[in-house]
Formats: C-alpha cells, sequence, structure tokens
C-alpha cells in the first residue's frame, strides 16, 4: 500500500479549497478535480494521522453508487480522467483517489435520509418525540428501524462546527418550496433504493447525507460523495438488533479510542496509535468490498 495522502499539492491548478478530507481545483471555468486526501475528521477535528487507503476507499465507492443510481437524478461525473488534467509529475497524486467533475452551485443544505432511529435524530426523538419536525410514533426505541425513511435536513456549518439539524420548512424558506420538494423525493428514492441493494449484501444503510447541486440551467445533480462510511451509517445485518447502537463500518475505532482520551475535543487532537489507524482502514476496506465485490457463485 502506498504512503498515506494527508494533503494533495497539485501546483499545476488553482487551488479553491480544503475540506475536512477532500483539496478541490478549479479544471477551466466549468470543472472541478477533487483529491481525496486520506484525511479523517472525528468529533469535527481535522486529525494529524491519515487512514492508508481511506481517500481510494472513499472514490471507489462513491464512483460505484453514482453509476448505480444515475437513472434516478444526473450526477456530477464527466468522462474526463484526473491523469488529464494534472501534470505527469502530479499523476501519483490523482490516481484512484480523485475526479473531474461537473462545476456546480452548490445547494447549501444536508440532505439527510434516515431509515432507522441512531445519533442525533434519537437524541431529537428523545426529546421531542420527533426528528426535525417530522413526528414518528411514540414507545421506538434506539437503533428502531422507522415506518417509513424520513427526510431530515441539517444547516451546513462552517468548518469545525456542528451540522444543526433544521425543519423541512427551513428548507423551503431557503431554496423556495418547489427546489425543496424535489430535494426530498431525490433523496428519499436514492436511500431506498441503495438501502435495498445493501441489504443483499448483509449491510444496513442506517442514515444517509447527500449533497447537490444546480448546473446552470437549474438543474439539480448529485454530487460530492455518496453513500460513503464517512457519509453513512452501514451496519452488518447479522449483528442489528434495536435497543443498542450497532457497530458501523466507519471511523468508530477512532471515536471510541479518543473517548478514552483526556481531549476536550478542540485541535489538536492526541495522535492515533497504529492499531487503531489500521483496524479503522480495514474496516473502510471492509466496506468496500462488501458492497461491490461480485457474490461468490452458489
Amino acid at each position: 500500500m502506498t504512503e498515506p495522502m494527508y494533503e494533495s499539492r497539485i501546483d499545476s491548478l488553482p487551488l479553491l479549497g480544503r475540506g475536512k478530507v477532500r483539496d478541490m481545483y478549479a479544471v477551466g471555468d466549468d470543472k472541478l478535480l477533487i483529491v481525496t486526501t486520506d484525511r479523517l475528521s472525528a468529533f469535527d477535528v481535522i486529525l494529524d494521522d491519515p487512514i492508508p487507503g481511506k481517500g481510494g476507499v472513499l472514490t471507489a465507492l462513491t464512483e460505484f453508487w453514482l453509476r448505480k443510481l444515475a437513472h434516478i437524478v444526473p450526477t456530477h461525473t464527466t468522462d474526463v480522467t484526473p491523469e488529464e488534467v494534472v501534470q505527469p509529475q502530479e499523476r501519483s497524486q490523482v490516481a484512484g483517489r480523485a475526479v473531474v467533475v461537473k462545476r456546480l452551485k452548490p445547494i447549501l443544505v444536508e440532505a439527510v435520509v434516515r431509515g432507522y432511529l441512531i445519533g442525533s435524530g434519537w437524541k431529537d426523538y428523545q426529546r421531542d418525540g420527533a426528528v426535525c419536525g417530522v413526528a414518528l410514533p411514540a414507545g421506538l426505541q434506539q437503533a428502531a428501524k422507522l415506518p417509513e425513511p424520513i427526510f431530515t435536513p441539517a444547516a451546513k456549518a462552517e468548518m469545525g462546527a456542528h451540522d444543526e439539524n433544521v425543519s423541512f420548512a427551513y428548507v423551503e424558506r431557503e431554496i423556495g418550496p418547489e427546489l425543496a420538494a424535489r430535494l426530498r423525493d431525490v433523496s428519499i428514492a436514492l436511500y431506498k433504493e441503495a438501502a435495498e441493494y445493501a441489504a443483499t449484501r448483509g449491510l444496513i444503510i442506517a442514515d444517509t447525507k447527500f449533497e447537490f447541486g444546480l448546473d446552470e440551467n437549474g438543474t439539480l445533480h448529485l454530487m460530492d460523495e455518496v453513500l460513503t462510511p464517512d457519509s453513512s451509517r452501514f451496519w452488518p445485518a447479522e449483528s442489528y438488533r434495536e435497543g443498542i447502537s450497532p457497530p458501523s463500518f466507519d471511523k468508530q475505532f477512532v471515536r471510541d479510542w479518543l473517548e478514552t482520551q483526556p481531549w476536550d475535543k478542540t485541535a489538536p487532537a492526541p495522535r492515533l496509535p497504529k492499531d487503531v489507524l489500521e483496524r479503522t482502514a480495514a474496516k473502510y476496506r471492509e466496506a468496500l468490498d462488501k458492497l461491490t465485490q461480485e457474490a461468490p457463485a452458489a
């Protein structure tokens, strides 16, 4: 395995910004190069230790889902390869971890869909009996499967801050009723199809968040990462049961270890031990393998 990448250095293109995980460069006026690094954030702090192979896993999973779900909504995909837009000496930085995508106007709402009651949704339900204004039946347990998937949007936060759960009415005010309804309906359709497929591979998608943007004609596009362990909760179906928070295919090892440390959840975070890095990398790879590898012949 190659050395993990904490940060890309593409000098041949203008750098537009670095997010928690992705570095973004301009490719002309109408496209972007997005490089998915191996950075990891926990409790909204970017850790100093990258996870080996993580960027490649996130890129491969997103590309898999974009192909599988493209019939539901247009996507940011182009037919330009990353190696075409960088200098020869930079190609090793983009191989297997970068994509060239349409440059869209982002919709500044996290399109979250929940099929199960966990995380901040569980906390909201315990307090209000509802999640983002969506009333739910009384008496549900933690990790309960909901009667139907629900759209529970969040307002995007500044780097280092938590996204804030908001109501559908908030989204309508921000982007208009028609686009808000389209965002909700498309998000739920994407979640349902992905969850049905994942179930055939022994995985539960408890919840996920989608990112959307508009092209110059105002057409809605699915963009950024799609149904990865960073944007979704994947649970092994075999060990799922209500009443507990099931193990997940993501950075749970990191979060669990950090919770045992004398740390106030502000930067800098404690350095991660080798075994935590390796176990986290293995979980990411396992999620990719379960979802994308061909099922063995009967």
